[in-house]
This record gives C-alpha cells, structure tokens and sequence, in this order.
C-alpha cells in the first residue's frame, strides 16, 4: 500500500517533466541535429530574458497570486532603454537632441524605475486594497500597453520601430564572455541574487511564510503588506534589467514588445514547480521550467511547426501544469 502511495506522489512530482521530456526526445529523433550545441547557446540566450522575468513574477506565485502585466511592463522598459540607446548617427532616433552617446547605465536605470513604478502600483492594490493580484495585474497590463504605445508613437515620424541601436549595446547584450553567451551570464547572475534573498534573507521567508498561510504569518509578527511591496519592489528591478537586455537582444522595439511573456514566465514557474496555492517554488526549478518551455517553442519553431499550433500546444502545457499542481495540493489535504 505504501509503495503505490509513494509511487502515485511520484508520478504527481514528475508527470510533467516526462511528459515534457518525451517530446523533447520525440523532436530529437525527428532530427537530430536540434542538439547542436550551436542550438543549444541559442536555446539558453533566448531563455535568459524570460528567465529573469519569470524570477520576478515567480515571487507574485509564491505569494499566492500572478502577474499578467509583466510582459507589458517589460515592453515599457524595452522601449525606453532602446529610444535612449539608438545610434546618433541614426537620422531617424527619437531623440535627435542626445548627440553622444549616453553611457548604458542611465538607460538600465531608467527602465528598472518604469518597471518598479507599475510593479508598485501592483503591489499597493494587492498589499493595501486587497484586490486579487489577477485583477489588479489586469488592470495595469492595460495601463502599461496604453503607455507603450502613446511612447512610440510620440516619435516625429509616428508609430515605428525602435532600432538602428549602439554598438556598445548591442555587444554588451549579444556578445560573449569567457565561452558563454552575456545573456546566460545575466540569468546566472540574476538567479544567484534571488536564491539567496529567497533563502538566506528574512524577505524570503516571510514571503514564504505569506503565501502558505497569510493569516498565521500575521499573528506571528510579519509585516504583511510592507513584505508584499518589497517583494513586487525586487521584481520590478528584474522586469526593468530583463527589458534592457530584450531590447539589445531583439534590436527592434515595437508595441508587440512582452506580448505573451508574462503567459510564458508563469508558465515557466508552474512547469518548475512553484505552486499557484502559494508558500512552494525553488530558484533551480524555475530555471528548468524556463529552458524546458524554451526547448519546446524552440523545437516546434525548429520542426515548422504552424504558429498557431504552436500556441495549442503551449496552451495545453500551462492546462496540463496547473492540473497535475491543483492533483498535488488535493493529495497533500
């Protein structure tokens, strides 16, 4: 009785990665050249953005909430970084008054205070209003597109895309270090800070101890709302860092910027085991959920598959990752 019950926990645990895992060796045997490791850095770059994202909206799940405006918020902060860095020699750059180039600090800073301030209002709604933080997310995901795209079509010409961007940018983002793409070291770096504020910090136990159980983190003595802030303060900075880095690796910003990377980053941290019933999730899990989604869009991108078979297919991998959640927190009761 025992080993049944221990192999259904099992199955429970594991379902999705080898469900996950089949398609991937399904795809590898389809062509067998997908594991290059040309393909391989490709598939890591591309993943580094939405992994800092989703390390960000990762604390919102633990917390026992979501965020649907991160990937709108992150467009905001791309279209700043990118209209500050485009190249003075570009007739066409939206601000013909900055004739040298600014040093690429400014631009990072400004993006990380964009993306703080719609992280803020999140967390204000969900931390002093109570609003649920789908709703409250909602309502902001509206509010940043609306911001994105009075932004670029302020510009002279109208609405167009932001690039022609500095070199220096371009190579800090795209460039490589010590045989590993930038990108991959930016997600390296991000995720050391957050494993340790998420487990060597009061932060990230209280944050913990809130989405178990916000009730009995309260009686014993934790700041509930100023706790909450602080954690949509942390993933405002990394919204605003992984919305530079987007813009140098894209090298065009458009209103489309972010479209679906905050279904993306939640999915990533559902597939990496974070809990939507909140007070579960690890900093590695999320990292496999983040390349693991990224191999599959990468795969069926790399089969021909059809687009919009591809968002079927993700679709039913988000449907199939909150089941197996919902399966474990009904079995744990």
């Amino acid at each position: 009785m025992n080993k049944t019950k221990k192999w259904n926990e099992y199955l429970l645990d594991y379902a999705l990665y080898v469900i996950l895992g089949l398609m991937i060796v399904g795809v590898v045997i389809a062509e067998p050249s997908f594991l290059s490791m040309n393909n391989m850095w490709k598939i890591l770059a591309q993943a580094s953005t939405r992994g800092i994202l989703a390390l960000g909206v990762a604390g919102m799940i633990v917390l026992a909430g979501t965020d649907l405006s991160a990937g709108r918020i992150l467009g905001c902060g791309a279209a700043i970084s990118a209209s500050l860095l485009q190249s003075v020699t570009y007739a066409s750059r939206m601000y013909k008054g900055i004739t040298d180039p600014l040093p690429l600090w400014v631009p990072l800073l400004l993006s990380i205070a964009v993306c703080v301030f719609f992280c803020l209002i999140n967390g204000f709604g969900v931390a002093k209003l109570h609003m649920h933080a789908f709703i409250i997310s909602l309502g902001t995901q509206l509010i940043a597109y609306g911001v994105l795209c009075l932004y670029i079509d302020s510009q002279e010409g109208g609405a167009q895309p932001l690039a022609s961007l500095d070199p220096r940018y371009i190579e800090l983002v795209n460039g490589w270090t010590l045989g590993m793409p930038n990108l991959v070291w930016f997600l390296l770096i991000c995720s050391a800070i957050m494993w340790v504020i998420w487990n060597k910090t009061t932060l990230g136990k209280n944050m913990f101890a809130i989405g178990g159980n916000t009730e009995a983190a309260a009686v014993s003595g934790v700041n509930v709302a100023k706790n909450i802030m602080l954690i949509y303060l942390v993933a405002g900075i990394l919204y605003g860092i992984a919305a530079f880095l987007e813009a140098g690796r894209i090298q065009s910003v458009t209103t489309a910027t972010g479209t679906n990377y905050d279904l993306d980053a939640i999915s990533a941290c559902v597939i990496g085991g974070v809990s939507f019933n909140g007070g579960v999730g690890t900093i590695p899990g999320i990292l496999i959920g983040v390349v693991i989604l990224q191999v599959i869009n990468y795969s069926l991108y790399y089969l021909g598959v059809n687009a919009y078979l591809q968002y079927i297919i993700k679709g039913l991998i988000i449907v199939l990752a909150v089941a197996i959640d919902v399966r474990k927190y009904i079995a744990k009761k």
